[in-house]
Protein backbone atom coordinates (compact mmCIF):
# COMPACT_ATOMS: atom_id res chain seq x y z
CA UNK A 1 0.00 0.00 0.00
CA UNK A 2 1.12 3.35 -0.68
CA UNK A 3 1.70 6.66 1.49
CA UNK A 4 -1.19 8.30 -0.15
CA UNK A 5 -3.36 5.66 0.26
CA UNK A 6 -2.41 4.90 3.55
CA UNK A 7 -3.20 8.47 4.55
CA UNK A 8 -7.01 7.96 3.27
CA UNK A 9 -7.25 5.01 5.17
CA UNK A 10 -6.01 6.48 8.02
CA UNK A 11 -8.45 9.90 7.67
CA UNK A 12 -10.71 7.34 7.42
CA UNK A 13 -10.64 5.16 10.27
CA UNK A 14 -10.42 8.27 12.04
CA UNK A 15 -13.19 10.06 11.01
CA UNK A 16 -14.64 6.84 12.29
CA UNK A 17 -13.15 6.77 16.15
CA UNK A 18 -13.60 10.25 15.93
CA UNK A 19 -10.40 11.70 16.31
CA UNK A 20 -10.58 15.50 16.05
CA UNK A 21 -6.67 15.94 15.75
CA UNK A 22 -5.56 12.82 13.49
CA UNK A 23 -8.53 13.88 10.75
CA UNK A 24 -7.87 17.49 10.69
CA UNK A 25 -3.86 17.24 10.72
CA UNK A 26 -4.58 14.21 7.91
CA UNK A 27 -6.72 16.48 5.96
CA UNK A 28 -4.53 19.38 6.08
CA UNK A 29 -1.31 17.07 5.07
CA UNK A 30 -3.49 15.39 1.79
CA UNK A 31 -4.24 19.06 0.94
CA UNK A 32 -0.50 19.79 1.46
CA UNK A 33 0.23 16.99 -0.77
CA UNK A 34 -2.30 17.61 -3.07
CA UNK A 35 -1.58 21.16 -3.61
CA UNK A 36 2.06 19.87 -4.18
CA UNK A 37 1.09 18.13 -6.74
CA UNK A 38 -0.77 20.51 -8.75
CA UNK A 39 2.37 23.13 -8.27
CA UNK A 40 4.78 20.61 -9.64
CA UNK A 41 2.58 18.97 -12.03
CA UNK A 42 3.10 15.68 -11.62
CA UNK A 43 1.72 12.18 -9.36
CA UNK A 44 3.90 11.87 -6.24
CA UNK A 45 5.33 9.07 -5.69
CA UNK A 46 6.17 7.75 -1.72
CA UNK A 47 9.28 9.63 -2.12
CA UNK A 48 7.76 13.15 -2.74
CA UNK A 49 4.48 12.39 0.27
CA UNK A 50 7.74 11.99 3.04
CA UNK A 51 9.40 14.83 1.20
CA UNK A 52 5.97 16.91 1.89
CA UNK A 53 5.36 15.73 5.42
CA UNK A 54 9.25 15.92 6.33
CA UNK A 55 8.41 19.81 5.52
CA UNK A 56 4.88 20.01 7.37
CA UNK A 57 6.61 18.12 10.20
CA UNK A 58 9.59 20.88 10.32
CA UNK A 59 7.04 23.62 10.24
CA UNK A 60 5.18 22.14 13.55
CA UNK A 61 8.53 21.91 15.29
CA UNK A 62 9.20 25.52 14.27
CA UNK A 63 5.73 26.72 15.09
CA UNK A 64 5.96 24.63 18.70
CA UNK A 65 9.23 27.07 19.62
CA UNK A 66 7.58 29.81 17.90
CA UNK A 67 4.44 29.43 20.72
CA UNK A 68 6.61 28.08 23.85
CA UNK A 69 8.76 31.67 23.61
CA UNK A 70 5.32 33.40 23.11
CA UNK A 71 4.44 31.41 26.25
CA UNK A 72 1.32 29.96 23.99
CA UNK A 73 1.17 26.62 25.67
CA UNK A 74 -1.87 25.87 24.19
CA UNK A 75 -1.21 26.55 20.85
CA UNK A 76 2.11 24.58 21.52
CA UNK A 77 0.28 21.69 22.68
CA UNK A 78 -2.18 21.19 19.63
CA UNK A 79 1.34 21.56 17.18
CA UNK A 80 2.99 19.33 18.92
CA UNK A 81 0.36 16.96 18.36
CA UNK A 82 -0.41 17.31 15.13
CA UNK A 83 3.07 16.95 15.29
CA UNK A 84 3.25 13.54 16.52
CA UNK A 85 0.39 12.46 14.25
CA UNK A 86 2.96 13.49 10.73
CA UNK A 87 6.28 11.41 12.58
CA UNK A 88 3.84 8.51 12.63
CA UNK A 89 4.05 8.70 8.12
CA UNK A 90 7.71 9.26 8.53
CA UNK A 91 10.56 6.41 8.31
CA UNK A 92 12.85 6.15 11.90
CA UNK A 93 15.12 8.95 12.05
CA UNK A 94 18.88 8.22 12.07
CA UNK A 95 20.42 7.87 15.76
CA UNK A 96 23.88 10.11 16.60
CA UNK A 97 26.57 7.42 15.85
CA UNK A 98 24.94 6.23 12.40
CA UNK A 99 25.22 10.10 11.35
CA UNK A 100 28.46 10.57 12.45
CA UNK A 101 29.58 7.39 10.74
CA UNK A 102 27.93 8.44 6.98
CA UNK A 103 29.26 11.76 7.83
CA UNK A 104 32.77 10.23 8.41
CA UNK A 105 32.61 8.22 5.47
CA UNK A 106 31.55 11.38 2.82
CA UNK A 107 34.71 13.21 4.53
CA UNK A 108 36.89 10.44 3.33
CA UNK A 109 34.81 10.13 0.08
CA UNK A 110 35.58 13.82 -0.67
CA UNK A 111 39.00 14.20 0.73
CA UNK A 112 38.03 17.13 3.19
CA UNK A 113 40.87 19.17 4.95
CA UNK A 114 39.13 21.52 6.70
CA UNK A 115 35.66 23.81 7.22
CA UNK A 116 36.38 25.25 3.66
CA UNK A 117 35.45 21.96 2.31
CA UNK A 118 31.98 22.07 4.28
CA UNK A 119 29.85 21.98 0.98
CA UNK A 120 31.26 19.07 -1.11
CA UNK A 121 30.90 17.28 2.10
CA UNK A 122 27.10 18.11 2.59
CA UNK A 123 26.60 17.42 -0.69
CA UNK A 124 27.41 13.63 -0.54
CA UNK A 125 26.02 13.15 2.40
CA UNK A 126 22.46 14.57 2.01
CA UNK A 127 21.44 11.61 -0.42
CA UNK A 128 22.15 8.97 2.28
CA UNK A 129 20.04 10.22 4.81
CA UNK A 130 17.46 12.11 2.98
CA UNK A 131 14.75 11.83 5.17
CA UNK A 132 15.67 10.25 8.11
CA UNK A 133 18.12 13.09 9.56
CA UNK A 134 17.28 17.40 9.71
CA UNK A 135 19.79 18.99 7.82
CA UNK A 136 20.91 21.06 10.71
CA UNK A 137 21.70 18.13 12.51
CA UNK A 138 23.59 17.12 9.66
CA UNK A 139 25.41 20.40 9.38
CA UNK A 140 26.69 20.43 12.64
CA UNK A 141 28.10 16.91 12.93
CA UNK A 142 29.84 17.40 9.34
CA UNK A 143 31.17 21.07 11.15
CA UNK A 144 32.35 19.03 14.20
CA UNK A 145 34.13 16.49 12.06
CA UNK A 146 35.45 19.54 9.80
CA UNK A 147 36.54 21.32 12.91
CA UNK A 148 38.52 17.63 14.43
CA UNK A 149 40.25 17.29 11.19
CA UNK A 150 41.47 21.10 10.76
CA UNK A 151 42.71 20.89 14.48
Amino acid sequence: MDLKTRLTDDLQAAMKQRETVKVSTLRMLIAAIRNKEIEKKKTFADGDVQEVIQSEAKSRRESVEQYRNGHRADLADKEESELKVLLAYLPEPMSESQLRELAQGALKEVGAKGPQDMGRVMSALMPKIKGRVDGKQAQQAVQQLLSATKA
